[in-house]
């Protein structure tokens, strides 16, 4: 039976559920009390950059003796977001719904929070390959090593033989950090680890960047056109896409678009290359793409560093050097990359994400572009405008940083509620071709290693000094690992594709910056971890409600919670529930798992009643087969 005024989550109250394609009537419905007297109702309803409208609603009937339905359809007519809330009047006067966290309503005397409905254009899709799969991000320097030398490879770069050592991080002799450390990780290692990838279920190789570039990071590009000489060769790129191919593996590239390296044959600040860049003369090719206050030094630079000049995406020459029908963008993906992850992509202008998605879509239909936004993305504001990210133009789906708070906070400690709300919101908002290439990561070289959040002490703004000394002691590091099996678990059974941060599988931690990127520990792995991250790449391969299914809450308390994806197409579905706490937990499901066989973690079904172990998770799935 229904109880809330209103619920967006609910069909019974918003039908269809979630984004829309634009032309589709959404059905709305309220749920008034009879003592509320109500004599006329109204959808309230605005467009971003519209004037506030309403339209009546009309009285639908009997809900027992004690409420009454209202209800109206509304057709967005464009695409874009639309915020909405309903108004009644009554015998007390007007009172508003107002939404909740939880996406229930609530009755006000004052007009307040709304829903977000979300719009996306007629026919918007994105490529099937990746859904249901598993992506690995791998920080190139760190990852493996081959051992094979290496062709011109500039003499300034400080190349370490011990491999696993703390990567440097104190300021040289002039107080300069430089990131030049190389631990000589390239993609011939990659390649050489491959089959290791393949049994942990890997579909999906995402490479922090890989292009020529003058810091062990990459993130400062000095050739767009050619894989970094210590990485190796553009024919040894071409080599590992097609051994990966082979073992169903694709590999998608970081594109850093927003600025380059002043150490690059574009700036040439530092004279290394034999060629006029901005920094040189105005009368080079380059130097309409960067911000010049005053020619040469005084010029924008990324976040106010100068070794990053920022670059005008729109610039003609830029934009056709990256989105033209040669461009960066096609050539890598005709060398056999299968698509982009846009590094902040919510400092890309509108028109630089349309124009890349279009060249990207081009050189290959089934091509996916990913975007690395922290928030949101559905109602992400930035250049002092909405974005629209998602709504058909632009990104095929974004890392799912949202997730990882939710995931890392409910087991530190967090509520169960805020956690499915977290969820729940991102699940409303987004798209669902989009959701279903969510990249949920819990973590990246942007973040602390998860283990350290999980288990460590809390840096609390503490800097590189106290950072570097830190290692979890014995007992923090097994409630870690616990801790990480649980995190795995939730991060692979909810919408999207798990994307593992290299070395998370095998038991590393870290903070920030650059004790995150340590190297891959070859042969010190964890090793239950690591079977762990196998069994759950396993379960990816067939769990046939994790490719496409909706996400429902299924039970929480204090200590644990309980969420199911069902696919109605396939009849088939997942529950994954987990404990965090101490002591045995238990949870009533969804009468379609009485009884059922968990069939990985721990834990046993009595009737529909769960029985979680203290520390453990439990993954019951329905292929259904019954």
């Amino acid at each position: 039976m229904q109880s809330a005024i209103f619920d967006s989550r609910q069909t019974a109250y918003r039908s269809p559920f979630g984004a829309v394609e634009e032309g589709t009537p959404v059905l709305f419905r309220i749920r008034l009390p009879r003592w509320l007297g109500c004599h006329a109702a109204f959808l309230l309803r605005q467009a971003d950059e519209g004037l506030g409208e309403a339209d009546g609603m009309f009285w639908a009937g009997m809900d027992g003796e004690d409420y009454e339905w209202w209800d109206c359809r509304y057709t967005p007519p464009v695409p874009g977001l639309y915020w909405y809330g309903f108004a009644v009047d009554t015998c007390q006067g007007r009172r508003y719904i107002l939404r909740q966290p939880d996406g229930t309503g609530v009755l006000s005397e004052r007009d307040g929070a709304r829903w977000q409905l979300t719009c996306y254009e007629k026919g918007f899709s994105t490529p099937d390959w990746l859904a249901g799969g598993v992506m690995y991000q791998i920080f190139p320097d760190r990852f493996a090593r081959s051992g094979e030398p290496k062709a011109a490879v500039p003499e300034d770069r400080i190349l370490r033989e011990d491999w696993g050592g703390q990567p440097e991080w104190r300021p040289d002799s002039q107080g300069k950090i430089r990131n030049n450390d190389y631990f000589q990780g390239d993609l011939k290692g990659i390649e050489n680890r491959l089959d290791r990838l393949k049994d942990l279920g890997v579909t999906c190789l995402y490479l922090n960047p890989i292009f020529e570039a003058h810091s062990n990071h990459r993130y400062d590009t000095a050739d767009y056109t050619h894989i970094d000489p210590l990485l190796g060769t553009d024919e040894d790129f071409r080599s590992l896409v097609k051994t990966a191919a082979r073992l169903g593996i694709r590999v998608i590239l970081d594109g850093v678009f927003s600025h380059t390296g002043a150490d690059s044959i574009y700036f040439n600040k530092e004279k290394r290359y034999p060629v006029e860049g901005a920094y040189q003369s105005l009368a080079s090719p380059y130097a309409s793409w960067y911000r010049f206050r005053r020619w040469p030094d005084d010029y924008t630079g990324w976040w106010g560093f100068v070794t990053l000049p920022e670059v005008d995406e729109l610039n003609p020459a830029f934009l056709q050097y990256i989105t033209g029908e040669n461009g960066v963008v096609a050539k890598w993906l005709e060398e056999g990359a299968s698509g982009w992850r846009l590094d902040v992509a919510d400092e890309l202008p509108d028109r630089f994400l349309e124009a890349l998605r279009q060249a990207a879509k081009q050189a290959d239909p089934q091509a996916i572009v990913l975007g690395e936004v922290w928030e949101d993305a559905s109602n992400k504001q930035s250049y002092g405008h909405r974005r629209r990210y998602l709504l058909g133009r632009q990104l095929d789906s974004v890392m799912n940083y949202p997730f990882r708070e939710a995931i890392l906070g409910f087991l530190t400690g967090g509520d169960a509620g805020e956690f499915f709300n977290r969820i729940q919101d991102i699940v409303e908002n987004y798209p669902p071709q989009v959701a279903r290439l969510l990249m949920n990561h819990i973590g990246t070289h942007d973040t602390e290693r998860a283990l350290t959040i999980l288990a460590g002490e809390p840096a609390n703004g503490r800097g590189r000094n106290w950072q570097a000394g830190q290692r979890l002691s014995a007992e923090q590091r097994y409630r870690g690992l616990g801790l990480m099996r649980l995190a795995a678990a939730l991060q692979y059974c909810l919408p999207g594709v798990p994307c593992v941060y290299y070395g998370d599988e095998a038991g590393m931690e870290g903070y920030r910056d650059p004790f995150n990127r340590g190297c891959y520990p070859w042969g010190q792995e964890d090793p239950e971890l690591l079977l762990w991250y196998r069994k759950l790449g396993q379960l990816r391969q067939v769990a046939l409600g994790l490719k496409e299914g909706s996400f429902q809450p299924a039970g929480r308390n204090q200590e644990a919670l309980a969420f199911e994806r069902w696919d109605p197409e396939k009849d088939a579905g997942v529950l994954c529930a987990v404990n965090r706490g101490g002591t045995e937990r238990t949870l009533s499901l969804p009468r379609r798992w009485a009884n059922r066989t968990v069939n990985l973690g721990g834990g046993w079904m009595e009737g529909a009643v769960l029985h979680l172990p203290p520390m453990d998770c439990a993954i019951l799935i329905d292929n259904g087969e019954e």
